[in-house]
């Protein structure tokens, strides 16, 4: 803007000088020059004056300019070439801005007329401007370098925050929440580090109630049978039909806490779930072997069982898991049903699925214990499941094992007593008939 402002008034000047030559004269001399500049007193505020001939011999320069160092011979030389130039700078303090403009007489260049002009004032103006630039760079650069320092601090606050809570959360400390606020990624990390350690205390909390549990389903065998062969020894005029009486005891107690252990077994490799290859099973064969297994504990009870089971019930899945769930379902249904009471066992396909439906005319399960059947070691009449011989583990298999093949497991009171249980599976298309393991 300033070099704008400054082009035209330099220009103009030098202008009417040679304008005012090239009227005069057809060629300059010195004294010829020495007139014209004299009768153009508006040219005494101009700082340096500079006129030559057509040769670039300096006619006319009051001032001495043609000997300073910065003189402009080369732009001279330009406009003794026809040349109109202009340019600007900036020292020590002030602007300068000067003009060279060629003398003309019929068509050819006589001369050139050279105008420099000193402004102190635009020269302030522009040290104020640059201080003024300086200090607002300065206050712009420190401002940044402040929010840049608070946003690290920020970060590595932050950062650090969940660094501590990981250490705490190492050495057992659960229920340790980190607090963050935002909506950045920071903060959806400390959510979802959050969500994970509540995560990890609900796991803890269920193995230390499992442990718990098991360590009494396993305790209350041993205590008796620590206590009836205590008092086989210490009994030593113990008639022999007692003797064999507590030694049937003590047998039942051992298959008591067989049956536990196998079951823990069973849950332990479906949570660590071992790779175990699947194949193309009928499921109507697993039913068969477990009904023809359970029959004598039904008909101990006095029980009917009535089955209907469709052909080419095929699922993707492992054998054993399938008879864990056909076997504690049946079972479960005949241990905790009435005096001469019925069980229904029905398979079917139903579209894409294979459905395994129980039935029994029990008392059923209180809504209050719903939620919970299928918790490890949860019993909804607990002296008459130890009298049945439950561990609480059985239902808790079903589960795990219908989980861990992708199929639902579902649990319903019938209206006038009783429970069902359904089993869903994926219907897999089977390539030949699959051999089962289980001989029948």
């Amino acid at each position: 803007m300033i070099f704008t402002s400054k082009q035209p008034f330099a220009q103009n000047q030098a202008a009417a000088i040679a304008t005012s030559l090239e009227e005069s004269f057809d060629a300059l001399t010195e004294d010829d020059v020495l007139k014209v500049i004299a009768s153009m007193p508006e040219i005494a505020n101009v700082t340096d004056t500079v006129v030559t001939d057509a040769s670039g011999v300096v006619l006319y320069d009051p001032t001495g300019c043609h000997e300073k160092e910065d003189f402009p011979e080369s732009n001279i030389k330009r406009a003794l070439e026809g040349y109109d130039i202009f340019y600007a700078r900036f020292s020590n303090g002030s602007f300068f801005n000067s003009a060279i403009t060629p003398v003309m007489s019929q068509g050819e260049v006589i001369g050139a007329v050279y105008i420099s002009d000193e402004d102190v004032e635009m020269g302030t103006l522009l040290i104020d401007m640059q201080s003024t630039l300086k200090n607002i760079s300065i206050i712009v650069a420190c401002i940044s370098v402040a929010m840049v320092v608070f946003i690290i601090w920020s970060v590595l606050r932050r950062i650090t925050s969940i660094f501590k809570a990981i250490k705490y959360v190492r050495e057992g400390e659960y229920n340790y929440h980190v607090s963050m606020h935002g909506r950045d990624e920071l903060a959806l990390l400390g959510d979802e580090f959050n969500r994970l350690t509540d995560r990890l205390r609900e796991t803890d909390e269920i193995r230390r109630r499992f442990v718990a549990n098991a360590s009494h389903e396993l305790k209350t065998p041993l205590a008796s049978i620590r206590l009836l062969s205590d008092s086989i020894l210490q009994n030593e005029d113990i008639e022999r039909g007692t003797v064999q009486e507590f030694i049937s005891d003590i047998g039942a107690e051992a298959e008591r806490l067989s049956r536990t252990t196998e079951k823990l077994m069973t849950l332990n490799r479906l949570d660590s779930q071992l790779s175990v290859e699947n194949t193309i099973i009928d499921m109507k064969d697993v039913v068969i072997v477990a009904l023809r297994m359970l029959k004598p504990l039904a008909e101990s009870r006095a029980l009917t069982i009535e089955s209907t089971l469709e052909d080419q019930c095929y699922i993707l899945a492992t054998e054993d898991s399938m008879h864990q769930v056909v076997f504690n379902l049946i079972e479960n249904a005949i241990k905790y049903n009435k005096p001469d009471g019925s069980v229904s066992v029905r398979l079917e396909i139903d579209g894409l699925f294979v459905v395994l439906t129980v039935d029994d005319s029990g008392v059923g399960v209180p809504d209050e214990d719903m939620p919970y059947i299928f918790d490890r070691f949860y019993r909804v009449d607990k002296a008459r499941s130890r009298e049945a011989g439950g561990s609480g583990l059985g239902l808790s298999i079903v589960w795990d094992a219908v989980r861990e093949q992708g199929g639902k497991v579902a649990a319903k009171r019938l209206i006038g007593g009783g429970m069902r249980f359904e089993v869903r599976m994926s219907l897999s298309v089977a390539v030949q008939q699959p051999a089962s393991g289980i001989s029948r």
